[in-house]
């Protein structure tokens, strides 16, 4: 949800957040109608419950002789008040409606447009000249046998896979040095729930138009999560946070499931779009004021990790039309993919504002006040950067280049050789 003050303060930036987006104007004079109607049922319930209680305590001083009279005025206000309770009850519901079919509010520098109209903010890294015909990376992975999709498509369908020997290893590294990053900065590491509840889901902003995305379970009327966020995020649902010492910032390590339903032909070959993937996410609960530099601090994390692995990449500033429901920023880095000479978002990293902490009723204690906090989150690592380290790491012979900084989580082997 958007904060309905700012709304009421600053309706034209709210309008120019829709056309950026791309997203329907109209929506914002429906919230501010809604939000009038809201106000004036309240109102005329707390007018008639005051009147109420009046003339119930009048009861108790009238004479004998005019008692029925008020029992009978008092009656036919109770239904009075009745019915604007439930006036006020359904008005309050519209409100709600109306103000979560609004996207959050856009921050300024968030380029307008959709998926092709992001800018590039920055180039890292050098693209590898290759001296021979350098393979995908399903061949380099099957050349390693690090990787089975035949067999994953027959127990599972496709778009599903088994790591094995040196592909599970290396996720096992990654993750771990990612794991051990986190930590290192402040984060708490945590092992999440894949599970959770449609309250938490839908308070992350997840069921709104990508809803097709997620699994659902209906025997059990539980999602199973894209990403540890969910989880993250619903971790302090309804709590008050006290942040005067700081931001608190937690990293989730755990299984990821997308049905990829938007995706039908695109990336069918080998691990780029799977139905199940690890991953090691980011998450930060801070002051509003705070968000923006909280946010940066996530992205140079993610462009250290990238560092570390030896991987060319670019950043970029995420259109409005492509952001989710939540976002009101976001930040991606794409590792270069040689055999397809195109880059591949490898991590994301948003600032949601105080869009999901609303939903999920999470606030911080300032200065004897109640806020909603802000949340951010961002990848720090996931089973798809093994798609651009088998492509830019491999060698004329088959084998596999380590990056020196995760040789110590490998038993300090330097290269990975093809199997014979």
């Amino acid at each position: 949800m958007i904060d309905i003050r700012f709304v009421r303060e600053n309706p034209e930036a709210v309008r120019e957040s829709q056309r950026r987006r791309g997203a329907s104007e109209q929506l914002v004079d429906e919230l501010l109608a809604a939000d009038e109607a809201r106000r004036s049922a309240l109102l005329a319930f707390e007018t008639a419950r005051a009147a109420q209680n009046e003339l119930s305590r009048s009861i108790g001083k009238a004479s004998k002789e005019d008692r029925p009279a008020i029992l009978a005025q008092a009656k036919q206000k109770k239904q009075e008040v009745d019915d604007l309770d439930k006036a006020a009850k359904a008005a309050d519901a519209a409100y709600t409606e109306a103000n979560r079919a609004i996207d959050n509010v856009v921050l300024p520098g968030v380029p307008a447009g959709g998926e092709d109209d992001f800018t590039v903010l920055r180039h890292v890294g050098d693209i590898r000249e290759f001296d021979f015909e350098p393979k995908d990376h399903l061949d380099v992975a099957t050349g390693l046998d690090a990787l089975d999709m035949e067999r994953g498509t027959k127990v599972s369908g496709s778009r599903f896979y088994y790591l094995k020997g040196v592909g599970a290893r290396l996720e096992l590294a990654l993750l771990t040095m990612a794991a051990d990053v986190a930590e290192a900065n402040g984060f708490t590491l945590m092992i999440t729930p894949t599970l959770v509840n449609p309250d938490i889901m839908s308070g992350t902003g997840f069921l709104g138009a990508h809803s097709d995305e997620i699994y659902y379970l209906p025997a059990d009327d539980q999602y199973l999560v894209g990403t540890s966020e969910v989880a993250l995020a619903g971790y302090h649902k309804d709590e008050i946070l006290d942040l005067s010492g700081g931001p608190r910032r937690y990293a989730g390590w755990s299984s990821c499931y997308r049905r990829e339903a938007g995706s039908y032909g695109k990336d069918t070959r080998g691990i780029i779009r799977v139905h199940q993937f690890n991953k090691v996410e980011m998450f930060v609960y801070c002051r509003m004021e705070d968000s923006i530099v909280e946010h940066n601090r996530l992205l140079k994390l993610e462009e250290q990790m990238l560092a570390k692995v030896e991987l060319p990449y670019r950043v970029i500033n995420t259109a409005a039309g492509d952001l989710g429901s939540s976002a009101a920023q976001k930040y991606d880095c794409e590792a270069w993919l040689p055999t397809q000479n195109r880059f591949m978002e490898v991590t994301s990293t948003s600032n949601c504002t105080t869009y999901q902490a609303r939903r999920l009723g999470i606030r911080e204690k300032f200065e004897g006040e109640n806020a909603a906090a802000a949340t951010l989150n961002g990848t720090l690592a996931t089973t798809r950067w093994l798609v651009a380290l088998f492509e830019n790491h491999q060698q004329a012979d088959g084998s596999l280049y380590i990056p020196e900084a995760l040789r110590p989580y490998l038993g300090g082997k330097d290269h990975f050789d093809p199997v014979a």
